[in-house]
Order: C-alpha cells, then sequence, then structure tokens
C-alpha cells in the first residue's frame, strides 16, 4: 500500500513539468483516454511542495539579476530603470482584458446598493468599513479585496460601473488611510486588492472626481511599495502568492516597473512552489483555494498580456498542473464536492474559471499527493479523502475529513458531507461552524463521537491523523471490472489503540458501491472492552429515505425518481446490537446556503480488540 507521510521527501517536479511540455494537451501529458481512467496509480513520493523554481528557473537577460538585488535592497525602481531621468508620473500604463469574468447577480446587487456575500445583502451606504469593524470573514475576503470589481464589470458598462465603484472605493480610502491596520492589510487581501485595482483600473479610475483618482492612484502605489517588504515575510500559502502577484502586477502596469517586475517574479515563482503539492494540488487541500489561485494566474498572465511581455514559463505550467485536480472534485451536476470548509462551489462559477484559464484537459483521477480519490462508473462518481487534513500552516479551514466520501449519480448527489465551516457568519450560523468542521459532519466513522484530527479555533488543526496507507486496484466486478480503493489511517491510534480501514469498490456500470468499515487494533491483542462508534452517511439535498422494517436497509429515492437501495449487512466484533437509523443533518450550498437535510447513521459499541461493518449502496431504478 501507497503511504502518505508528513515527513521530507525528494518531490517529481521535473517528472511533471517534463510531461506538461512534452503533450500539446495536459490531458495526454498526465496519460487520459477519453473515457477511461487508470485503475492502478503509479508509484507516488509522500506529499511535499512542489519545487517548481528548481525546474523552470525564471530567466535573467544579462544585468537583471543584479536589478533583481537592487531593488531587493531597496534601491528605488526609477532610480535603477531610469537613474538620471525624473520619475515618471504614476499612472496604470495599460488596460487589461482578463478572461475572468464576475458574478453578475452580485453586480446588479452593487449598482442596487447593496453588496450581495454568501446571498445576504448589505446595504453600501451603512457599511462599516473601519479597521475596528468585525464582519464575516468572507464578506471581509470580497470587500478588502476588492474582488467585487469583477462583478461590477460584469453587469454594467464602465461608464455606468465607473460611479458605483468611486463611491465604494471613496468609503473604503476614507476608513483605510493609514496602511497596515485591520484585516483589510491582511497580505493574502492586499495582493487581491491590488491586482484587482490594476486589472479594472477603468473602472477604478473612470470616475468624475478628479481628487479622489490622485487619491486612488496614490493608494496603489502606496500599497505596492508595502507589498514589496510584505511579500518576502508572509508564510508560505495562498496568501504568499497573492502578495507576491501583487507585486508583479504593478510591475507590470506601474511606471520604472521593471525591477520590481524581476524582483516579483523570482518571488511569485517559489511561492507556487510552496503553496502547490508535487501532482498540482495546493497544500491547503481546500477546493476553493485551488480555484482562487487558477483565477488568479489567470489575471497575472493576462497583465503580461496588456503590458506586452513573455510571462515566465513556470506561471503556464503551474495553471496546467492546477486545473485536472480541480475537474477531479467535480460532481455531475457540475458544482465542487464538499472539502475542507468550503460549500458546493456551483458549477457556473467553476465553468467560468476553467473557461478562462484556457486550460483544456480532463479530471485527474488518481491524486495521490493532494489526497482525493476520483472513482467514475456509469453515470456514477465517487470522490473520497485519503490523505492526512493539511498542515497547520496550511489550512484555510481545516476539517477532520480522513477516509470520508461523496456520491453523486449524473446530476444528483446521494451521499455528502455537511460542508461550508468556512462560510459561516454568513447565511451559515456563526455558532455551528466548529461543528461543520468535525468528523461527524463528514461521511465516514466517528469513534466515541471524537474527532480523527483536533479541530482548533480559528481553522486550524491539532494531534490526529499523520498518516494515511492507502491501495487502488482493478477487481473482477459484475460486467465490468470494478475499482477498489482501500485505505486507513492513524487518527484513533494513540487514544483508542485503534485504526479505521475503510475499503470501497465501485463497480464499472456504477450500480453498485460495497463499503467496509474496519477497526484494526494497533497492539497483538488489542484493548479489552468496549468503545462506541457511528457511520455517518449524510444525503444529498432532496433525498427521501425510508428505512426497511429490519431497520437494516433503506430506500433512497433521489429527486428525480432514481432510486437507491441501502443495506447493512453483516457485522464481526460487534459488541452487541448494531442499529441502523435516519437522523437530521444539513447541508451548506454553493451559495452558503444551509439546507435541512437527512443522514443515514450506523451505530452501535465496537470491541477494543476490533471490528468489521459491512455494508452495500445498489442502484435499483
Amino acid at each position: 500500500m501507497a503511504t502518505l507521510l508528513r515527513s521530507p521527501a525528494a518531490t517529481r517536479a521535473e517528472a511533471l513539468v517534463e510531461r506538461v511540455a512534452e503533450a500539446p494537451m495536459l490531458s495526454l501529458a498526465l496519460g487520459h483516454e477519453p473515457g477511461v481512467e487508470p485503475a492502478v496509480p503509479p508509484p507516488e513520493e509522500p506529499s511535499r511542495a512542489l519545487a517548481l523554481s528548481d525546474v523552470i528557473t525564471v530567466k535573467s537577460a544579462p544585468g537583471e539579476a543584479l536589478i533583481r538585488l537592487a531593488y531587493r535592497l531597496g534601491i528605488p525602481g526609477h532610480a535603477i530603470a531610469a537613474p538620471f531621468r525624473r520619475p515618471q508620473a504614476m499612472r496604470v500604463l495599460a488596460t487589461v482584458e482578463s478572461p475572468n469574468r464576475g458574478d453578475r447577480a452580485a453586480g446588479t446587487a452593487l449598482r442596487a446598493g447593496h453588496f450581495l456575500i454568501q446571498g445576504v445583502r448589505l446595504p453600501i451606504a451603512s457599511f462599516d468599513f473601519s479597521p475596528v469593524a468585525h464582519h464575516a470573514p468572507g464578506v471581509e475576503r470580497v470587500v478588502h479585496s476588492f474582488g467585487w470589481l469583477a462583478d461590477l464589470a460584469a453587469s454594467a458598462t464602465r461608464a455606468d460601473g465607473a460611479s458605483v465603484a468611486e463611491r465604494i472605493a471613496g468609503q473604503w480610502l476614507h476608513a483605510h488611510a493609514v496602511p497596515g491596520k485591520g484585516p483589510a492589510w491582511d497580505a493574502e487581501l492586499t495582493g487581491l486588492r491590488l491586482v484587482a485595482w490594476l486589472v479594472h483600473a477603468p473602472l477604478m479610475l473612470g470616475g468624475t472626481d478628479k481628487a479622489l483618482k490622485s487619491r486612488l492612484l496614490a493608494a496603489i502605489a502606496e500599497t505596492a511599495s508595502w507589498l514589496d517588504k510584505r511579500a518576502p515575510r508572509e508564510p508560505a500559502g495562498f496568501g504568499q502568492v497573492a502578495a507576491w502577484a501583487g507585486v508583479v502586477a504593478a510591475g507590470l502596469l506601474l511606471p520604472h516597473g521593471k525591477p520590481r517586475r524581476l524582483f516579483g517574479e523570482a518571488g511569485l515563482v517559489a511561492a507556487l512552489g510552496d503553496m502547490v503539492g508535487e501532482d498540482g494540488g495546493v497544500l491547503s487541500r481546500c477546493p476553493a483555494a485551488q480555484l482562487d489561485a487558477i483565477r488568479l494566474l489567470t489575471d497575472i498572465l493576462a497583465c503580461y498580456e496588456a503590458a506586452g511581455i513573455i510571462p515566465p514559463a513556470a506561471l503556464g505550467v503551474m495553471r496546467e498542473l492546477l486545473v485536472p485536480l480541480l475537474l477531479a472534485l467535480r460532481h455531475g451536476d457540475g458544482s465542487l464536492g464538499s472539502w475542507q470548509g468550503q460549500g458546493a462551489i456551483l458549477a457556473d462559477r467553476v465553468n467560468a474559471v476553467i473557461e478562462a484559464s484556457g486550460v483544456r484537459t480532463r479530471p485527474l483521477a488518481q491524486a495521490a499527493g493532494w489526497g482525493y480519490q476520483r472513482i467514475k462508473g456509469g453515470d456514477t462518481l465517487l470522490q473520497f479523502d485519503t490523505a492526512p487534513p493539511p498542515r497547520a500552516k496550511h489550512a484555510r479551514t481545516g476539517c477532520a475529513s480522513t477516509l470520508a466520501f461523496e456520491l453523486s449519480d449524473g446530476p444528483q448527489r446521494i451521499i455528502v458531507n455537511c460542508g461550508g465551516a468556512a462560510l459561516a457568519g454568513g447565511q451559515v450560523p456563526a455558532r455551528i461552524g466548529q461543528g461543520l468542521r468535525a468528523t461527524a459532519a463528514f461521511s465516514t466513522l466517528v469513534l466515541d463521537n471524537a474527532n480523527s484530527t483536533a479541530v482548533l479555533l480559528h481553522g486550524q488543526l491539532g494531534k490526529g491523523v499523520e498518516t494515511v496507507d492507502f491501495e487502488r486496484r482493478s477487481v473482477a466486478g459484475r460486467g465490468r471490472e470494478a475499482t477498489r480503493i482501500e485505505a486507513a489511517h492513524n487518527g484513533y491510534a494513540s487514544r483508542f489503540g485503534l485504526t479505521h480501514q475503510r475499503i470501497l469498490t465501485l463497480s464499472g456500470d456504477g450500480t453498485e458501491l460495497a463499503g467496509e468499515d474496519i477497526l484494526v487494533p494497533t497492539a497483538k491483542n488489542g484493548k479489552r472492552g468496549k468503545i462506541a462508534f457511528a457511520i455517518r452517511f449524510h444525503l444529498g439535498r432532496g433525498v427521501e429515505v425510508q428505512l426497511s422494517g429490519d431497520k437494516r436497509g433503506a430506500s433512497l429515492l433521489l429527486p428525480d425518481g432514481r432510486l437507491w437501495q441501502f443495506r447493512l449487512r453483516g457485522d464481526r466484533a460487534g459488541a452487541g446490537e448494531i442499529t441502523l437509523s435516519a437522523e437530521d443533518s444539513l447541508w451548506v450550498d454553493g451559495d452558503g446556503r444551509p439546507h435541512a437535510t437527512e443522514q443515514l447513521v450506523i451505530e452501535g459499541l465496537a470491541l477494543r480488540s476490533g471490528g468489521q461493518f459491512s455494508w452495500l449502496l445498489r442502484k435499483t431504478g
């Protein structure tokens, strides 16, 4: 079995980049055939950051290394680029035509005087922009990153949108006259804000207030200088990438920018390598972060095009590595699975980002480093989390989801995870955000109502799962070969002396999913006594449940009339009666709205010496 460890290891960056470079389409480079997903994965190294900068170095013309060094030492860009000339007046040098598109509904709400964030309308006139104001993280992200500019651009002409942008920008600048204070000056939000200001400069600077335009240009220059100092000190992750992206955008689109651009390019490529794992998945293991990274790279590459400068090859390679893994987390309805705190991000948003990227490829079924396995059989799609949660330094809204799975049949979701912890504070009540990160909020086994990995405050994770062993292979099945994945984690080993092993087998035609949840003692004879367990299957929105008379099975009627049967099979080493029940649950959609749903729960007592519990999901209509 392959093992994912939390230990240093050599990356496979060279092989990845060679495959991208050798194939005209990434789908061919990754070995996909139309309609076929390979059943047996190649040997995998432990998941580590992708040393992209070691493989595709930022090329330097004669003298550029010295320019980069001089700028890093603090010599002003104009003194390096034009030492005997007067500095040019501050202005944006080119108009960026980014293929990224915003949300028209949110843009229309802006024109009507409201922010529309996670389904909640917030009046602009009474919004508190001040550094001491407390808003939900999602609200702060949209407002302070100026992500709403893309929404406004999607819903109005530049002439119509400029007055709205001018109004909001004026309020924001008035509240943030001093740089570095409050959540708005988080490095990630600051980097995204600078990129948004430059990409949407016609909206930002197209108003009639000349004094405000001067203030905006001064703020752009001041923010770029602030990021020059902050980006090198930012820890690895998307925040560091966003900070360096702001530096690069400023270097491309502001006067005397070449020294800043050269300085920023080296930092950006290194930061991308630190943020992304060897198979192209962000180390936060968060699909929203993967989506954000693709969108940001598309904007930066559009800045290069506007400036007429060839970008470093690493930026295009990185975007091509990010896309196939994101596609692997799409269900039949086109929206994403609910992993690491995110809701089911809507298909329209996912499709827009992928289309804007220009990358045409197929999903990567076997991302051992990122940890999400994908199996497709007929119309049925299975997503299976077979890796430890992200490290604390990478986690955004870390969740204890190891060995959880999601299952869909065409556009209908059957088994889901609750999701939405990262959206708490909007329509999702803040008081339940912590609970949505717990193991019980995922479709997996829970021992003694304890999390497999400790869930801490502020999105962080503590001790728990450190290793996951897994093996994927083809086995004989009905009609066509079935795919079997066997995985085990050690999250309960130190507390309860038990390892949780889960085996999922999906038939080739997608009509059967057989599961086994096994508790294996870590000591030779195991401990004495009993322990409570629950195996939870959170059901998709609109799935109707009818328990069988013997309470060993259930009928699952999907909203479109498809019928699946759930059956609890034999168990071994159960220390008493094993029951199947239907309980209340909830599911958070892509707009951040919670929906009341149900869950099937297998529960009882297991012996500390181990146990095995089998179940079957079968499509019958």
